[in-house]
């Protein structure tokens, strides 16, 4: 059996003026966790991320603590985060018509953190419950479809015994934990909320099937005596 080790970004640069940057801490976190694989010899015959800069970065950082992985690093679209920009945008009228407030936190969302969940948190419920989706956004069954088809490409891409690195963001950990358990996508999604930056899902996976081995593993942050190292957005 072959393992893939999905592991979220590091905290991005939420209400700056590009988002898919590592924040300060960002880094911190994304070198924490590769000192904590290294001390645990992990290492992996194959390394990926996302396009994404955030995605990227944090292998960066976190592999330069890192020895004995072999694997060349490689960038793979399908494990990029949900489209949320377009996803805000196509709900963005039907919000304002019951809470026109809501412009003031989604323009300024570094400084309302909690408002700005609460709000992204509505939309996304309506996005992946509505049978008829606003023009020009996309289904989440087509982004989940779309993260497995690649987790599926890893798996026969695999040698047995492999272990695969794939880090990525909290939308593509809750479409493969959601698209492998076939749970109710609103239950994924509350799961979706309590993904840490860093954090490492595991997958375990042969020939025929792929299963979740586990969720969510912080064990690096929570072993650091620095507390403001746990962090979800």
């Amino acid at each position: 059996m072959g393992s893939i080790y999905l592991i979220r970004h590091g905290q991005a640069s939420l209400g700056a003026a590009n988002y898919d940057v590592l924040s300060p801490l960002g880094v911190i976190q994304s070198q924490v966790l590769g000192q904590h694989l290294q001390r645990t010899a992990v290492t992996f015959q194959r390394i990926l991320s996302g396009s994404m800069l955030r995605q990227s970065d944090t292998a960066k950082h976190a592999l330069q603590q890192m020895t004995g992985s072999t694997g060349l690093f490689e960038s793979d679209p399908a494990f990029n985060e949900y489209p949320a920009d377009t996803v805000i945008k196509a709900y963005l009228p039907r919000l304002l018509e019951s809470q026109p407030e809501a412009m003031l936190y989604l323009e300024n969302a570094g400084q309302h953190r909690k408002e700005f969940q609460k709000i992204f948190s509505r939309i996304i419920g309506w996005w992946v419950s509505d049978t008829a989706l606003p023009a020009g956004c996309p289904s989440w069954q087509h982004y989940a479809e779309k993260v497995l088809n690649g987790l599926q490409r890893l798996q026969r891409e695999a040698d047995s015994g492999n272990d695969i690195a794939v880090f990525t963001s909290g939308g593509a950990i809750t479409a493969a934990v959601q698209q492998i358990t076939q749970m109710p996508v609103a239950s994924a999604f509350e799961l979706n909320w309590q993904i840490v930056n860093t954090s490492v899902t595991r997958l375990q996976f042969g020939r025929e099937k792929i299963s979740l081995a586990g969720f969510n593993c912080r064990a690096h942050l929570d072993i650091d005596p620095r507390p403001d190292l746990v962090t979800y957005r």
